[in-house]
């Protein structure tokens, strides 16, 4: 378990200094400005997480960059962080174990004794997941607002 922790500690830090070092800006801000509805930014979430999934072959990268990336994007258009988590999620978590050389397809398929590529088909949630929530994003529907109190009471307050 020591492997997966350092791992999850290397994907928060690597995040934090993208974000405290303006990268993540310069790589997001392109891409956030094409992202005019929710639907297209929830889809541009959740194809990162994907993404992410497929090129950095661990869902804990996966699920830290796409929220740190995204999040003042959300704060900015008074969605709640439910929505993000629920993006990264729906893509970056149930996704992983698709990709044969990420850590999960890796497991799944060892223990299983059967090839990622034979399980897929029987995959179905992991899927639909992603596709319902950028669907869920175009067509508005359970997609949650943050309301001006709800926002505040979020911050924590200057002392």
């Amino acid at each position: 378990m020591l492997k997966t922790i350092w791992l999850i500690i290397a994907a928060v830090n690597f995040g934090a200094l993208l974000e405290e070092f303006g990268m993540l800006a310069k790589l997001i801000d392109p891409v956030i400005a094409r992202t005019h509805t929710t639907g297209r930014l929830l889809a541009t979430t959740a194809i990162t997480a994907l993404g992410l999934n497929i090129v950095a072959a661990d869902q804990y990268i996966a699920l830290v960059l796409p929220t740190r990336m995204f999040r003042l994007e959300f704060q900015r258009r008074g969605l709640a962080p439910q929505m993000l988590s629920r993006a990264a999620a729906d893509a970056g978590t149930v996704t992983s174990p698709l990709v044969p050389w990420n850590s999960c397809g890796a497991y799944m398929s060892a223990v299983l004794g059967v090839p990622t590529i034979l399980y897929l088909p029987f995959c179905i949630f992991n899927l639909m997941s992603p596709i319902l929530t950028v669907l869920y994003g175009f067509t508005g529907f359970k997609i949650l607002r943050e309301t001006p109190s709800d926002a505040g009471a979020r911050r924590p307050s200057a002392a």
